[in-house]
């Protein structure tokens, strides 16, 4: 049996959570403790807060009173509804939460049969209760009513870089899948903004959007997951960061953003997709060739119909990168004007192997060969030079033939530039 606790400051959102599921005919209430429990069935999330509040301190220094409890037994322990009442009791009473306000919750919205308890700890004259190894405790707790009720050891599902990403399950545990598909981008998959991180979890039906405003005078800056259907629509409540677990925090996100920035190397990804740019024939056939090259193109709509935003999302490489930082060729507007003006598209040129951060540096090294090529005066240095010399000679299977895109001086300060790095890396002499 698996125990997760929730500590918060919402009362309403705990309720409300539960209720629905109640009201949408996914669960059912087991039992309360100083709760009055409406004879219908049927949860009143307003009456059962009030019912609460009696319980609870008018004034309390308290920032986080509510708990809120989910004891998940092995998927192979068929457990009766007196069970499960049973075991959550034994569970409340060891944990020092038994004398107060609770309401028991068995969910069934997934296959595997759960309990939520809500209480909270605080006592009527607004002492906390004690939470000192909260955690631990609960851990010994759920060891020891396997051992007492011989149930299967369950434990938490262990996350790693190599495990593999899918797409939600809607008739699976909707939170449980959603945390981890969140940890494992996180973990595995490198982005700069949000709208790369949506195009990334987009892949999984899964989107994440920003949430700012303001409660009693104090500001907040939070962030908000979405799980939803192969349309696009939600098929759940949406989940706050907090409750998935810090790794989807607005901090650790935000973070990544800025430790991707100098990890990312747009370069391998902008030759490979100017090469599908150049053999495809047109703007479909264009996203079909990505594809097969491991690359997904995710474009944004305007509700006319016009694209407003491209995200590129390299697996190979694990990197989602918006079209306008691989050149204006493949920004929004530039793919919007070829989808519908295919003739009327310039020319690609397909870049040469380096590094992205050294693009402008590049460009000003170029300009600068170039004005020293017109006062060189050996016939085999600069561009024109180098294509006359290699069209006297024989065409020895290609050996000396010089690509379209190849420039030497180009490849020559791109060589310099890995140099320096790898000694700004092995730090100074002493």
């Amino acid at each position: 049996m698996v125990a997760k606790i929730s500590i918060g400051s919402s009362l309403y959102g705990a309720i409300c959570y539960n209720g629905e599921k109640i009201n949408e005919a996914k669960g059912r209430i087991l039992a309360a403790n100083k709760i009055i429990l409406p004879p219908d069935g049927k949860v009143s999330i307003n009456g059962m807060v009030e019912n609460f509040k009696v319980f609870m301190p008018k004034m309390g220094r308290t920032k986080k009173p509510v708990l809120h409890i989910s004891l998940n037994p092995h998927p192979d322990d068929k457990l009766s509804d007196q069970d499960l009442e049973i075991m959550a009791r034994e569970y409340l009473e060891s944990l020092g939460f038994g004398n107060q306000p609770w309401v028991m919750y068995k969910h069934e919205d997934i296959e595997r049969h759960h309990i939520h308890i809500v209480t909270v700890n605080v006592n009527e004259e607004g002492k906390r209760l004690n939470q000192d190894f909260l955690y631990r405790r609960s851990k010994k707790i759920t060891t020891e009513l396997e051992e007492k009720y011989n149930l299967h050891k369950a434990q938490r599902e262990k996350i790693s870089p190599d495990t593999p990403i899918t797409k939600l399950d809607p008739t699976g545990d909707i939170k449980r899948q959603l945390a981890n598909t969140v940890k494992l981008v996180g973990m595995r998959w490198k982005f700069q903004t949000l709208g790369e991180y949506n195009a990334i979890l987009g892949l999984y039906n899964i989107r994440c959007e920003q949430t700012d405003g303001r409660v009693n005078g104090r500001e907040y800056h939070g962030l908000v997951y979405f799980a939803l259907n192969d349309t696009g629509e939600p098929i759940a409540n949406p989940f706050k960061a907090s409750r998935l677990g810090k790794f989807a925090s607005r901090t650790a996100v935000e973070g990544r953003f800025e430790r991707c920035k100098e990890t990312i190397n747009l370069h391998p990804i902008r030759r490979k997709v100017s090469e599908v740019r150049a053999e495809s024939k047109d703007f479909a056939d264009f996203i079909s060739r990505l594809k097969t090259r491991g690359i997904d193109l995710i474009l944004r709509y305007t509700d006319e119909g016009r694209i407003y935003g491209a995200t590129f999302v390299d697996h190979d490489s694990a990197t989602a990168v918006n079209g306008s930082k691989l050149g204006k060729e493949f920004s929004a507007n530039a793919l919007e004007q070829w989808k519908n003006n295919p003739e009327n598209v310039p020319t690609i040129t397909i870049p040469l192997a380096g590094n992205n951060q050294n693009t402008q540096t590049s460009k000003q090294s170029k300009s600068t060969s170039t004005n020293r090529q017109t006062t060189n005066s050996n016939p085999i240095v600069g561009r024109q030079s180098s294509e006359n010399f290699t069209d006297a000679i024989p065409d020895l299977g290609g050996l000396f033939s010089v690509g379209p895109a190849f420039d030497a001086e180009e490849e020559a300060f791109y060589r310099a530039m890995q140099r320096r790095k790898k000694k700004k890396r092995r730090g100074p002499k002493l």
